[in-house]
């Protein structure tokens, strides 16, 4: 096995997609810890479809680097359902899922009538599930993975005090004179970021389960929020390192090998927290 793995280690496209997976876990685990408290969890899932439908765009009109088309719009998209989330007429869950089944009816439609691609069924399965995306990344797309996971660990770094008032009561982190928009806004645009680096990794249908599982299987046995965020980015590294070798070797999809290694830990962690409440 080792021997099988020095082999495949020795081609570039298989540090590439070691490199990127681990630095997209990492970006992923941080948001999720957010988004999970703050009961926004499908907007990685809404923002994924829209991802979808934006790199369909971008494929149709065979745009060299997908990433300037799918980028903005998914970014824009981000700040649009937190504004119209916060619309009383209008429910945040309510929007999500208005944009996430629009967004991926269009992508489909807009494939299905305007590909030129002999192979539209592959296309489309790797975009959703992430196949093999991520074996193709170029050393480009790396450095992009190594900036926007720096960003990331940076502006949580700087801002963790604030994020923390703002992700657990964000009235009282506005009466203390916290700008909470500007930060709700902030952890939207890193999201769709992220999210738009994640689909390489786990397709546009598994994107939520890198932000979800991770926070909530250190969310079953620590109850500290610095402790959560620590052990949440260790789980998601960890998976995704064993999902991406166990995927080289076994050849299974990359994607959805990483969740069921994310489901296993959890359902570990859960009995975990069931033990140590007994005790």
């Amino acid at each position: 096995m080792f021997e099988m793995l020095g082999i495949y280690f020795s081609y570039p496209f298989v540090r590439y997609a070691i490199i990127a997976g681990v630095l997209i876990a990492l970006s992923s685990s941080l948001l999720g810890v957010s988004l999970v408290l703050k009961r926004f969890s499908f907007i990685g899932d809404g923002l994924s479809h829209v991802a979808f439908g934006a790199m369909a765009v971008s494929t149709v009109l065979d745009v060299s680097n997908d990433m300037a088309v799918v980028l903005p719009i998914t970014v824009f998209s981000a700040v649009l359902l937190l504004r119209t989330g916060q619309n009383a007429k209008l429910k945040g869950d309510a929007v999500i899922a208005m944009i996430s089944v629009g967004a991926l009816a269009f992508g489909y439609l807009f494939l299905n009538v305007f590909s030129k691609s002999a192979n539209l069924t592959g296309d489309v399965c790797s975009t959703l599930f992430g196949s093999t995306a991520i074996l193709t990344l170029s050393k480009a797309d790396v450095w992009l993975c190594v900036v926007m996971s720096l960003l990331v660990i940076v502006t949580f770094t700087v801002f963790y005090h604030r994020i923390f008032a703002v992700t657990f009561d964000e009235t009282f982190a506005q009466a203390t004179g916290i700008n909470t928009n500007r930060y709700n806004l902030l952890i939207a645009v890193i999201t769709a970021s992220v999210i738009v680096l994640a689909m390489k990794l786990a397709g546009s249908l598994l994107i939520s389960a890198l932000i979800i599982f991770p926070a909530l299987s250190a969310m079953r046995v620590l109850k500290s929020f610095r402790a959560v965020m620590i052990a949440s980015a260790a789980i998601s590294v960890f998976c995704s390192l064993a999902g991406l070798l166990v995927s080289i070797l076994a050849s299974t999809p990359v994607g959805a090998t990483i969740v069921c290694m994310n489901i296993g830990v959890f359902f570990a962690a859960y009995i975990a927290g069931l033990l140590a409440e007994r005790i």
